[in-house]
């Protein structure tokens, strides 16, 4: 998946199906690569979309 194709409800859909949805939303506002890197990866999300999350995650820079 290239950045243009990116669908971030798919990554939300996949968090969500491992139940951890709301620990994924607080990893985000807190700007916590580590642990939404690793959520991501419990729930299989290939890496390329992982390090297109994680740029977006920089981009925002704590504005979300």
């Amino acid at each position: 998946m290239d950045e243009a194709d990116f669908e971030g409800t798919e990554v939300l859909e996949q968090i969500a199906a491992i139940g951890k949805l709301d620990d994924f939303f607080e990893a985000l506002d807190s700007d916590d690569f580590g642990r939404a890197v690793s959520l991501m990866k419990k729930a299989r999300i290939d890496s390329e979309t992982i390090q297109i999350v994680v740029r977006k995650m920089k981009e925002a820079g704590g504005k979300h």
